[in-house]
């Protein structure tokens, strides 16, 4: 049985538990106090030290109410503040869903309210609760309109439309995935009101803590709360990487265009700097496909990057990339531009979006090896180059010693390829996923890196720009990433 205590509000009052100290529950009722009182209000207080006591309400959707079932009340004499021992309660009304509910504090602050207020942000090191509240509501927000939440709250809507239709489950394909884009869009909101709840929850336990004298808790909230500021910059991060494949590996593909072997080189170079990109990120790294060029780098290539978040990040680096240096290539040390063009390609998880593929549909054709190699791989037809008929596509694969493991590669490849032109033609999304490796020239490029006259890398989508071009080609693409994210979505954002 859990101890309840009831505190009388202008225009109601709140139902408050006491659990621990971090994880509590509470009620609004919008009811006047002494509708739920009855014979037992003039009882005597059981126990006035309630020093743990957090203070929580709820705002409850319109035309709904609470009730309580099988309680007993214990109330003081001034009837400002009534315990009771709550066996338990019911909802009754109007059901609704925890999405609609807005999380306040006992007296009616939210998470829009600390920003509206404007709550002066200092630096972390000082000690001060307003401010930790105001970062991290800041953030909140912020994380709010990096997931569309408005967007997600209509689609969120929609499918529960789709879910209560009786006939739903004649296309259990269909039905599958309306429940489980429903449960993850449920799951992010769920994830972004318990953070909210928790930011008011320590807010509460401040005030509480302040009227009472109780310095141990008013110092655990505040760490809480500062533990609340640090969390929510990663939360932030997160937000950025709330897409539908985001969460999935990829595959990276690196062609060279105009500039012969001037970008072939250069082509290598990119090559090798996503490369050491995702190895320090922790990614698993795997060359599925490449083609060497006749003097030095490459024509193309392909590999295959496995972690979390993979094609969420590496979706920034899409389109071409220009460099300008002096060409060691040519003996009169002339300067010269060079451009390699960047695609990334989701590896879906999930076998029921995959497009069906029709060995009908494939021709595949075997040939030896190329490049280095050892003395097996040049001397049998190893390499696999599969043809998808219909759409022309074609996958390679020739780094795999046996046939067999360089079509199951290249299948893959295929698969993966395959699956992404359908996302595009459905949701006219091509041009967030890959763009056309055709015009790799000047005019088309994302991203700049100067090595002479000057140095600097400039990414001209963004216009962010580092003076340390050698530690960007050595695989530090983060900042160039998160910043071309976190400007899609305010164009995002902007445009709605």
């Amino acid at each position: 049985m859990s101890a309840f205590i009831f505190k009388r509000a202008g225009n109601g009052s709140s139902l408050i538990s006491q659990y621990s100290r971090t994880k509590t529950r509470a009620l609004c009722f919008s009811q006047p106090l002494h509708s739920f009182l009855d014979s037992n209000q003039n009882s005597k207080v059981l126990d006035s030290g309630y020093s743990s006591i957090l203070l929580k309400s709820l705002k409850k959707p319109r035309g709904s109410f609470w009730a309580l079932q099988n309680s007993s009340f214990l109330g003081s004499q001034n009837q400002h503040s009534f315990h009771l021992n709550l066996k338990g309660w019911i909802w009754a009304g109007q059901f609704g869903t925890q999405a609609a509910i807005e999380p306040c504090t006992s007296d009616g602050l939210t998470v829009d309210g600390i920003t509206g207020s404007k709550w002066t942000i200092l630096e972390e090191s000082e000690s001060d609760w307003r401010s930790h509240a105001a970062a991290t509501a800041q953030s909140i927000q912020v994380i709010k309109k990096r997931l569309q939440w408005k967007k997600l709250m209509v689609r969120l809507d929609m499918l529960s439309v789709e879910l209560n239709k009786p006939d739903l489950w004649n296309d259990p394909v269909h039905a599958g995935k309306i429940s489980r884009e429903h449960g993850s869009l449920m799951g992010k909101i769920k994830e972004v009101k318990t953070f909210e709840q928790e930011l008011l929850e320590h807010i509460d336990m401040i005030k509480l803590a302040r009227e009472e004298n109780d310095s141990e808790l008013e110092s655990e909230s505040m760490k809480a709360l500062l533990r609340m500021r640090r969390d929510s910059k990663d939360k932030e991060l997160e937000a950025l990487l709330a897409g539908e494949h985001d969460s999935c590996s990829c595959y990276i593909e690196v062609q060279a265009g105009a500039g012969g072997t001037e970008s072939m080189d250069w082509a290598a170079m990119v090559m090798q700097m996503y490369q050491t990109w995702a190895q320090r990120r922790g990614y698993g790294v795997t060359v599925v496909d490449e083609m060497p060029g006749e003097i030095a780098g490459i024509k193309r290539a392909t590999i295959k990057v496995d972690g979390e978040y993979a094609f969420g990040y590496a979706k920034a680096e899409v389109g071409v990339h220009r460099l300008v240096r002096i060409s060691p290539f040519d003996s009169g040390k002339r300067r010269h531009t060079s451009f390699a063009a960047v695609a990334v390609i989701p590896i879906l998880g999930d076998v029921s979006t995959h497009v069906q593929i029709n060995e009908s549909d494939l021709r595949i054709e075997r040939f030896r090896a190329g490049g280095a190699g050892g003395q097996h791989v040049n001397t049998t037809e190893s390499a696999v180059r599969i043809v998808h008929i219909p759409t022309g596509i074609t996958a390679t694969c020739q780094n795999e010693r046996s046939q067999h493991q360089n079509k199951a590669s290249a299948m893959a490849v295929l698969q993966s390829r395959l699956d992404q032109l359908e996302m595009a033609h459905q949701a006219q999304m091509n041009s967030q996923h890959t763009q056309s490796l055709t015009e790799i020239s000047w005019g088309n490029q994302i991203r700049t890196y100067v090595l002479h006259p000057y140095r600097m890398v400039k990414d001209l989508r963004t216009n962010y720009e580092v003076s340390d071009p050698d530690s960007v080609l050595e695989g530090d693409l983060d900042d160039f990433i998160l910043s071309y994210l976190s400007a899609s979505l305010d164009k995002d954002d902007d445009e709605q």
